[in-house]
């Protein structure tokens, strides 16, 4: 990792004396389970277990030391462990924040371009598209999972090896001072804004306040860094001109953003046009940029993954990829787990998009559900955080629902029944059914599946993470394989 033990030990500014004498560092983690010959252990207090509790194992495991937040001689009688027995242990304030800062540290030492996507809706996606193009010519690390919060984003870049030749990283907040702490780590040298949505409207207020709280990413960019926006979204498309580097800089710099967007007449943005929607089969489209153009097959399904299309060929070009390989990188794209990944049945389509969801998100699902084959059935949760207007937008939703032409709606959750009533409303002859919980709906499923989601039916199924509905997933992928 071209860092050392006594690095880690200045930037815990500990007095530990390194009797055995410094050496190389070869990962950094706060999962005993992931420790390897010359880790660094930061020992973190959460929810179901104490990091410090680790400290005998991960030692016996190579650790080549550890951060920790409580006097050693204290761990030791707690946890009965022989300090003699143990190797360095810097103390801290706080390991999570000394996890940054080594996160912060190490970015500083590399070379390589990082890659920062943001934005309300398909960051994930978008993330996957572009390192799956960048992957045809460089080797790449990406996020991983939901690796994108203020713990998940240093242990990310701490991943990053001697290999790596660009890294892409997904930088996902809920308040005000997240993307700055954020970008202070990451220090991105290209960043995507995907769009500007109602998400997280329970601490940002309004799309403005998400403006303002993504557009934090610009303050901690280089004057040679590069800015690509989404055109189509009305808050982005008027920043012609933003001013970068802020943080590192008291009068920053000014720089002209990149766009990509969809069915436009723009020479100088990267435009998505000819699209022809293949439903589950995903898009065709012809992408030009300048003076350059490509017909390219997306397997992804849903017309947002058009724009994220673009929005990876634009960083491709910046990064020196030809047309061809872009091309290359798109079509081999595939869906996440959570993400509109397709699992096919004799008498079932599934379509998984239930990793998360707010009002954009899950309209972007129901036209796309609209266009399937066969019976159409919409599965809906609760949407989280999104601030006063809670049950104004769940009704929303349900409006949304019923004029896409949705055979049957069911709705779960106390939220959701926000989004039956706005379904009902519409009176289009949709069937609509409402569960208070998860369970509920679970256990009528599981007396008799096709009672509930008819046979020949596409099904979309969509919530926010904490509604749990993978259960639902596993519950029919239960039933159908038996």
């Amino acid at each position: 990792m071209n860092l050392t033990v006594n690095e880690i030990r200045n930037i815990c500014d500990s007095k530990e004396e390194l009797e055995k004498g410094d050496r190389e560092v070869s990962g950094v983690v706060i999962d005993s389970r992931l420790v390897g010959e010359g880790f660094v252990f930061v020992a973190v207090t959460g929810e179901r277990a104490n990091g410090h509790s680790f400290l005998k194992q991960v030692f016996e495991k190579g650790a080549a030391c550890a951060v920790i937040s409580k006097n050693i001689d204290e761990v030791c009688r707690e946890y009965g462990f022989d300090k003699e027995n143990l190797g360095p242990c810097f103390v801290v304030e706080d390991t999570l924040k000394t996890l940054t800062a080594i996160a912060a540290y190490y970015r500083s030492k590399l070379s390589i371009p990082i890659v920062g996507i943001t934005g309300s809706v398909g960051k994930t996606s978008t993330k996957e598209l572009i390192a799956g193009v960048l992957s045809v010519k460089y080797n790449v690390l990406k996020t991983q999972g939901n690796f994108n919060n203020e713990i998940g984003l240093p242990l990310t870049l701490l991943r990053i090896d001697k290999e790596h030749e660009v890294a892409v990283v997904e930088m996902g907040i809920s308040d005000f001072g997240e993307m700055s702490r954020l970008s202070n780590v990451a220090r991105p040298d290209i960043c995507v804004i995907t769009n500007i949505g109602q998400c997280h409207l329970e601490k940002l207020q309004d799309r403005n306040g998400v403006l303002k709280a993504k557009t934090e990413i610009f303050d901690y960019m280089g004057k040679d860094s590069v800015v690509i926006l989404n055109k189509n979204d009305d808050k982005l498309s008027k920043l012609l001109r933003v001013r970068v580097g802020k943080a590192l800089n008291s009068e920053g710099y000014e720089v002209s953003p990149l766009f990509f967007g969809k069915d436009m007449d723009a020479f100088d943005c990267c435009i998505a046009g000819n699209v022809k929607n293949l439903g589950l089969l995903g898009s065709d489209a012809l992408i030009t940029y300048g003076y350059e153009s490509m017909e390219v097959h997306i397997p992804l399904c849903g017309e947002h993954m058009v724009m994220n299309a673009a929005a990876a060929t634009l960083v491709g070009r910046k990064l020196g990829l030809p047309m061809e390989m872009i091309k290359e990188g798109i079509e081999k794209a595939t869906a996440c787990e959570g993400r509109g990944k397709i699992y096919e049945y004799k008498d079932m389509t599934l379509i998984d998009d239930c990793y998360n969801a707010n009002p954009v998100s899950v309209k972007a699902g129901l036209k796309l559900l609209g266009i399937t084959k066969g019976y159409r059935t919409a599965i809906l949760g609760d949407m989280f955080e999104l601030g006063e207007k809670e049950k104004e937008l769940h009704y929303e939703v349900g409006k949304a629902a019923a004029s896409e032409g949705i055979d049957r709606l069911i709705c779960i959750g106390k939220l959701s029944e926000n989004t039956f009533c706005g379904a009902k409303e519409m009176n289009t002859g949709m069937k609509i059914f409402y569960y208070e919980d998860l369970d509920s709906f679970l256990k009528e499923i599981k007396t008799d599946i096709f009672a509930i989601i008819p046979k020949d039916s596409s099904v979309l199924v969509k919530a926010s993470h904490g509604m749990k509905f993978t259960r639902i997933l596993d519950t029919v992928f239960e039933i159908m394989e038996n």
